[in-house]
């Protein structure tokens, strides 16, 4: 079974988001993103397999000593070959440091073939839309929609959480940040 390691939003920022993940269902685009039914998120980390115990383990002593970070999500952007449309968030020395620390808690968890999701290759983004499934002229008519809507967001990454990469994704544990 394949996993990720998320980071969440503060409930404002992370509305904001969903907001226009849900503009582009509502206008009967595509609705692939919400029928994976998971939170606007940044994926820190994918893993082939984990023992869940452990890893719920390691997330609560890495959660205990971190804290909520400044979310500025500040553009938006899109995998031409998997159609996908996302927001970008500003990356600073911070985020990397957090994400590269996580790798190093959770080392002994096999990543391999998740290169784009390892320190040092990270591209960091919070999907909007998944359009790959939908007629080409989809992924445009999204694009263009929430272009126009988009507006910069300033918040907080304030949790983390361990999901199972499944359709719809299933939630298996999620942590504050240590206020």
């Amino acid at each position: 079974m394949k996993y990720a390691i998320e980071l969440y939003y503060d409930k404002e920022t992370e509305q904001k988001l969903f907001n226009l993940a849900k503009r582009v269902a509502d206008e009967k685009l595509s609705t692939k993103f919400l029928e994976w039914k998971t939170r606007p998120h940044l994926t820190l980390a994918c893993f082939n397999d984990v023992n869940e115990v452990k890893c719920i383990q390691q997330l609560k002593n890495f959660a205990q000593t971190h804290k909520p970070m400044p979310a500025y999500i500040g553009s938006i952007g899109m995998f031409n070959d998997t159609r996908t449309i996302f927001a970008s968030p500003v990356m600073n020395d911070s985020m990397y440091q957090f994400q590269r620390e996580l790798h190093k808690c959770l080392q002994d968890f096999d990543t391999t073939g998740w290169e784009w999701y390892c320190p040092n290759s990270w591209v960091p983004h919070c999907t909007l839309a998944l359009t790959k499934e939908d007629d080409e002229e989809v992924f445009y008519k999204a694009s263009d929609l929430i272009l126009h809507e988009f507006r910069k967001i300033s918040g907080k990454f304030v949790s983390v959480g361990l999901v199972k990469i499944s359709f719809p994704v299933e939630k298996i544990y999620t942590i504050e940040l240590n206020s």
